[in-house]
């Protein structure tokens, strides 16, 4: 088994970003690429924000997609548990190793302290960040109240350098006179983030972390207390944001950024997957890749610095290409459930929907335009009004009662057979197709769009095309001629 151990540590305080997908995906192909270990931590220590609901999102959302993890919730594994507030006591146990050997202490500074320094900084009116300075980094006492609450602080060095060679970014240098001392655990023992991740990362075993850009602020102080832990510094991976095409940070007024909304709108796993990891990796000019070639092709070195721009138009495209690469059983499968949100219930082994597949992929570009495209054939005509109005009319009625008089006498009724004997019958009685098709199409679909005449006839049978040109028919000698 590879020592490649990596994570993916969402926070579930909402859905499931496709930001997010990008970074766990990275992560994800990097553990499979060398037979290592994917994991899936869950960071659930911001109380007011995070829910049961968000976790079980964002579990569904990874589970659906394909993203499987070898150690997490769910599966298990040796250095668990793999949910952030039920680890509070491993961050117990290392805070109190750090205050042990003198990285760490107790501040019992009041908010009220903080803050008056806070005003203090601010009234320096320097354009320097604040940074607290506790009277408590060089004490050894204790006020006198032994129920007074604190929280724990790195001791940060105030001199030197750390520095990092990035995956992604190259080499980094961060002054420390830049650090402050940073709360490791809260009064009621939840750790902030760079703590709880870092000791998570350390006892997991986490050779790499692959994380967005926004981070890097990050860094150094979790390099700091690696160094104070006398730990292994895993390599880190700081990947650019992904934006929305005018360059800011996407959110829903830019597109749809939740995975399972593009679950709902009829997009592929695969497709989702291939559009992120194009969305700053590249491998030469190749456009569209199946998962098997993710795994094998990615890397870290062709993972861009720049910001990758969401690009809804390209994004639809690489889900219509994917799609066309499913055989005709499969879209027939992933079909069947958005039937069924339009009130078609039907399997997806049955042969009416395997006979329209063919003739509708060339144009779907998700599986909602497959089930759009072939509603008709399961149900009652619903006509499109301007089609109707235009083409079902009282001198369209005969041509539409003869078209369906000739029809009938087609054995076998099949696109061939069907395609010679009407063609045959509009020559000899030099009739134009056009005469015909548009009106046959709308009382056979409803549409002026559909595939072909005779498609349409084979998947319908006999029956039903019959039906529906007579039915038609009747609907256009009906109709009233508008008046001039």
């Amino acid at each position: 088994m590879s020592e490649v151990r990596v994570r993916f540590a969402p926070s579930p305080t909402g859905y499931l970003h496709i930001g997010g997908v990008r970074t766990a995906l990275y992560s994800w192909l990097w553990a499979r690429q060398h037979e290592g270990t994917f994991i899936l931590r869950v960071e659930d220590t911001d109380r007011e924000r995070s829910t049961e609901e968000s976790t079980k999102a964002v579990l569904e959302s990874m589970r659906w997609l394909g993203l499987d993890w070898d150690e997490g919730p769910g599966v298990g594994g040796d250095h668990g548990p793999y949910i952030q507030s039920e680890r509070l006591d491993i961050y117990a146990e290392y805070a109190g190793k750090l205050i042990e050997s003198g990285h760490a202490y107790r501040c019992y500074a009041t908010k009220e302290e903080i803050a008056a320094a806070r005003e203090a900084h601010r009234k320096t009116g320097t354009k320097d960040g604040f940074r607290f300075e506790s009277n408590w980094r060089d004490r050894s006492d204790a006020p006198e109240d032994p129920n007074a609450r604190y929280v724990i602080r790195f001791r940060a060095p105030h001199e030197g350098t750390t520095s990092w060679l990035d995956e992604v970014k190259g080499k980094i240098d961060i002054l420390n006179s830049t650090q402050q001392d940073f709360i490791l655990l809260r009064p009621d023992g939840m750790p902030l983030y760079n703590f709880g991740c870092v000791i998570d990362d350390l006892t997991m075993g986490v050779t790499l972390v692959g994380r967005g850009d926004d981070h890097m602020i990050n860094t150094a102080p979790q390099i700091l207390l690696y160094e104070a832990l006398g730990a292994r510094v895993p390599t880190f991976a700081h990947m650019p944001m992904v934006l929305a095409p005018n360059g800011e940070k996407l959110s829903k007024r830019h597109a749809a950024v939740g995975v399972l909304e593009y679950r709902d709108m009829g997009y592929l796993p695969d497709a989702i997957l291939n559009y992120l990891a194009r969305l700053g990796w590249s491998h030469g000019d190749q456009e569209i890749f199946t998962r098997e070639e993710l795994i094998e092709k990615f890397s870290w070195d062709h993972v861009g610095s720049t910001a990758g721009r969401y690009d809804a138009k390209k994004f639809l495209h690489v889900q219509a290409e994917h799609l066309r690469m499913l055989s005709d059983e499969d879209i027939a499968r992933w079909t069947v459930p958005f039937l069924a949100r339009i009130g078609i219930e039907v399997q997806d082994d049955d042969p009416v929907l395997l006979k329209t597949i063919p003739y509708v992929r060339p144009r779907a570009e998700t599986f909602i335009d497959v089930a759009e495209a072939v509603d008709y054939f399961f149900r009652d005509v619903e006509f499109d009004a301007k089609g109707k109005r235009k083409f079902l009319v009282p001198d369209n009625a005969q041509a539409l009662v003869r078209l369906a008089d000739v029809v009938e006498t087609v054995e076998p009724f099949t696109k061939e057979p069907l395609d010679a004997t009407v063609k045959a019958w509009l020559e000899e009685n030099e009739i134009p197709m056009k005469v015909v098709a548009q009106p046959a199409r709308v009382a056979m679909t409803g549409r002026t769009r559909s595939p072909g005449l005779f498609e349409v006839m084979e998947v319908l049978g006999k029956e039903k095309t019959l039906a529906r040109l007579r039915t038609g028919a009747e609907i256009a000698a009906a109709t009233e001629t508008p008046s001039a």
